[in-house]
């Protein structure tokens, strides 16, 4: 069973750090989302669920208005083969969220940590990195020190690699 956004506040508690949400309507895309910038400070997020031909998945973080090479992607980030979007049941499955809702935090589910956490060295550059917390009707805010720690407290070593463009 996926973690609920409260299960995920608590687990980030848990850890000491502290986090801003905002609550908003339903956000599918980059573009919709843009319309929050004046209230939410920091980096904003896109967030693409990978896989390879060996069944290997990767959750690549960038900013929202970075360009990837998905025909190169996968010798920066370490996969044996092309990568393609992971298929919705996957993206459940390892991280419990929908497409439209991926995000950093779907870590938190990946309990045999599968997915394997690429972060662009560019976003990195915020002090602050807003991402979904585990729905698309909120944004959560946190320190970019706190997501590395986040990350690596679910089990996952972040990758922080240069996969954008530019």
């Amino acid at each position: 069973m996926p973690k609920t956004p409260d299960e995920l506040f608590a687990f980030l508690d848990s850890l000491g750090i502290a986090v801003k949400t905002t609550k908003h309507p339903p956000l599918f895309t980059v573009a919709e989302s843009r319309a929050l910038r004046g209230e939410i400070a920091g980096g904003h997020t896109k967030n693409l669920f990978l896989k390879d031909k060996k069944d290997n998945f990767f959750l690549v973080t960038v900013g929202e208005d970075a360009i990837v090479d998905l025909k190169q992607i996968h010798h920066t980030i370490g996969a044996a083969s092309r990568v393609s979007f992971g298929k919705p049941e996957a993206l459940m499955d390892l991280l419990g969220v929908t497409p439209g809702a991926v995000t950093v935090f779907g870590l938190i589910n990946d309990h045999d940590a599968r997915v394997r956490f690429v972060i662009d060295q560019t976003l990195m550059k915020n002090a602050i990195i807003n991402g979904h917390p585990l729905t698309n009707e909120a944004t959560t805010s946190i320190g970019n020190a706190d997501l590395l720690s986040f990350a690596r407290a679910t089990g996952h070593e972040p990758a922080i690699l240069k996969v954008t463009e530019g």
